[in-house]
């Protein structure tokens, strides 16, 4: 029992102070994961795993021991392989969130797709402060990404880009995704007025063909993969999900998918990602730079999506103006977006229903945010 006590004294008087902030850091994402069911899947683990990797002489993690040699730890070795080596991890929850995703309601209004595109400003309009900031270039790219609210797109490309901020990125895309439903009303309200935010827009979509939904995800990754080569495996692995529900022949592979594949990947990806917290990486001015930043880039990709909507009703008739609150929708976080657009609209007006069409902006946000990160590889690899 004393030689216990000694062994637990060592180890309380070992621990530096970095950690124990870690230790805050940890604690709060599992509040948030349990208490305000902010993201569980992903901020629980992360949480836990903050925790496990700031223990001194944590097992988790590769260390040398007297006697034994190195020894390899579970986490580390889960990070090297799962997104170090391959980002095997973001890609396979991507093809879980493609067989999510039904294109339907974007595809039968195409026009959608310019809202997904201008809600991605924010990404670029970091990048340039993160720069001017000091930030290095592939730091600020890593940075900016933050803002289309894609926690798997900021984790890949802030690795395959060698960004030294993975966990602060990480922490950050995954805290505002989970504030969407606080952030985005606050953004939406800035530049919008009562009487635009009370717009009714009437949903008359068109029929869209079983083949058109099967040619799109094929299509549109030859398009992009010829543009942009960087991105194939984002955009492949999403579309490939897609595919798989929209082909017909494999539902239980897209239940799968949608379900377990998505779940385990996401446990995984949430633990698995604390490598890169801990506290010699993590606690340090930079990292609420980043968090600073990484809010501009989501308020403005909101606001971007906003005005865009307001500019393109300078050339449309009285009776034909778009609610300019859905081009808020246009970031990656579905279908929470579209459903906060779509509250907003009924808080304003009972009868405002808005919710095909931000869904259907939503939608194209998923596919711009995961076009802008691949972009971002090509231009900074």
């Amino acid at each position: 029992m004393k030689k216990t006590m000694e062994f637990l004294w060592e180890g309380l008087l070992s621990i530096t102070w970095q950690q124990a902030v870690m230790y805050v850091v940890g604690a709060v994402l599992i509040w948030l994961a349990i208490k305000k069911e902010y993201e569980p899947t992903l901020l629980l683990p992360m949480g836990f795993g903050a925790i496990l990797v700031n223990l001194p002489s944590s097992g988790v993690l590769n260390q040398v021991m007297e006697g034994a040699g190195e020894t390899h730890g579970i986490i580390q070795w889960l990070f090297e392989v799962g997104i170090s080596t391959s980002e095997a991890f973001p890609l396979l929850l991507f093809i879980g969130i493609g067989a999510m995703i039904d294109f339907g309601p974007l595809l039968s209004q195409p026009i959608m797709f310019l809202f997904g595109a201008a809600a991605q400003f924010g990404i670029f309009f970091a990048i340039i402060v993160a720069t001017l900031l000091g930030f290095d270039l592939k730091d600020a790219a890593s940075i900016g990404i933050i803002g289309a609210a894609d926690g798997p797109t900021s984790i890949l490309v802030s690795q395959v880009l060698h960004s030294d901020y993975v966990g602060a990125i990480a922490v950050a895309a995954y805290s505002y995704m989970a504030l969407v439903p606080i952030i985005q009303p606050f953004a939406i309200r800035l530049v919008t007025t009562k009487k635009e935010r009370r717009i009714h827009m009437t949903y008359s979509p068109k029929a869209v063909s079983k083949t058109t939904k099967i040619a799109f995800p094929i299509i549109v990754t030859i398009i992009v993969g010829l543009i942009s080569p960087a991105s194939v495996a984002l955009v492949g692995f999403l579309m490939f999900g897609n595919l798989i529900r929209e082909c017909g022949v494999l539902q239980s592979m897209s239940d799968t998918a949608q379900n377990e594949l998505a779940n385990l990947i996401t446990l995984l990806l949430g633990i698995t990602i604390s490598f890169s917290m801990k506290a010699a990486d993590f606690v340090n001015p930079q990292t609420i730079m980043i968090m600073v930043l990484g809010l501009v880039a989501f308020v403005f990709d909101t606001i971007g999506g906003c005005l865009f909507a307001k500019l393109v009703n300078l050339f449309l008739p009285d009776g034909k103006k778009l609610n300019p609150m859905i081009g808020a929708a246009g970031i990656s976080a579905f279908p929470m977006s579209g459903r906060v657009v779509n509250k907003l609209g009924l808080e304003e007006d009972n009868q405002n229903f808005l919710l095909m069409y931000s869904i259907s902006v939503n939608v194209s946000g998923q596919i711009a945010s995961v076009i802008a990160g691949g972009l971002l590889l090509t231009l900074l690899s």
